[in-house]
């Protein structure tokens, strides 16, 4: 047997080495030695990055129900959303410009319900119809304000009860689209594929590797918010509030 000289032989462990960190940055595998990452796996680790978007909006469309936690921004403001969506309609609460409501949206009805801060105008005190603003707010507080269909804030936040218009929008990103490899949710620790449209600056979406493949997180692109989704398919209670906690304010709510 002919002995191989140890500089040979860690000339050769150094080049493995470098062929392993090549293949590990180019394809997003999370190891060498023959380790895939996708064993045990849903297998849509595997795909190309348009059927990994596919198969996720497709698991998200089919799911009965999903909980949607996070930032958009939307129209130059931002709005941190924590809601619960299924087909008839979603809950939960929304917080803007420091003020936080809540959102109900039963069929085609939909109810804000907030505080007499939320209410009142900044400049109630001072305007000549102050005294109308606060009584106004005081009979809103913590009531469900039943939003008229032709009030602009009916179709702004009715969209952010709306699972089928909301996901379809949000699991689309934007450029051309890539693996940008494999990832761990951070919520949950669940296995996942990251795909990025642009190189990430059309956004980026984690696929879940475990069970049906559905959108775990997501970063909006050009900074306009990132958002985790959970609790994929558990129902939750849906129903109208009670006549004694709902106001009907009439063809249009107040400024606010």
């Amino acid at each position: 047997m002919t002995a191989i000289p140890q500089g040979r032989t860690r000339r050769r462990t150094v080049l493995a080495g470098a062929v392993c960190a090549l293949v590990v940055t180019s394809t997003g595998l999370t190891g060498c030695g023959g380790e895939d990452p996708d064993a045990g796996t849903n297998g849509v680790g595997k795909l190309a990055a348009d059927e990994i978007q596919a198969k996720a909006k497709a698991a998200a469309g089919a799911a009965g129900a999903v909980r949607l936690a996070g930032t958009v921004v939307a129209g130059g403001r931002s709005y941190k959303l924590d809601m619960r969506l299924k087909a008839n309609g979603g809950s939960g609460t929304v917080t803007a410009q420091g003020s936080s409501f809540q959102l109900l949206r039963v069929g085609e009805e939909l109810y804000l319900k907030a505080d007499a801060g939320f209410w009142k105008h900044e400049d109630s005190q001072d305007s000549e119809g102050g005294g109308k603003d606060t009584d106004a707010a005081d009979k809103l507080d913590g009531k469900y304000v039943k939003v008229p269909t032709g009030d602009p804030s009916y179709k702004k936040f009715s969209g952010f009860t709306d699972k089928a218009l909301l996901l379809d929008s949000l699991l689309t990103l934007h450029g051309s689209l890539g693996k940008d490899g494999h990832q761990e949710d951070p919520a949950s620790g669940a296995r996942t594929i990251r795909i990025s449209g642009g190189g990430g600056s059309g956004g980026t979406l984690d696929v879940a590797l475990e069970g049906q493949p559905y959108p775990l997180r997501l970063v909006r692109a050009g900074d306009a918010g990132t958002l985790s989704f959970s609790a994929w398919g558990e129902d939750f209670a849906l129903a109208e509030p009670a006549k004694d906690d709902t106001v009907d304010y009439g063809k249009e709510l107040p400024t606010s």
